[in-house]
């Protein structure tokens, strides 16, 4: 095992969560993982904080909403013209 210590881990904690890390850094970032609460609850985090904005990217606004806000648009472009 490479020398993979909460440095190491933390640098490279984005790409080991998108599997963008060697084979064998995976391997040493992930037994770190399983060592070290500190570097495992950053990865939970990290990983959380990736399925919250996923899934707010995948929600609609409500249709009022949408048509309050092409309003405000549309009067605002009509004041500056």
């Amino acid at each position: 095992m490479n020398d993979c210590g909460c440095d190491k881990a933390r640098k490279d904690l984005e790409e080991y969560l998108r599997n963008e890390v060697c084979k064998t850094e995976h391997s040493d970032i992930r037994e770190h993982l399983e060592n070290c609460p500190a570097c495992r609850d950053e990865a939970l985090v990290a990983t959380t904080l990736t399925a919250v904005v996923a899934r707010a990217c995948k929600e609609t606004a409500p249709e009022e909403l949408r048509d309050q806000v092409l309003s405000r648009l549309r009067a605002e472009q009509a004041t500056h013209h």
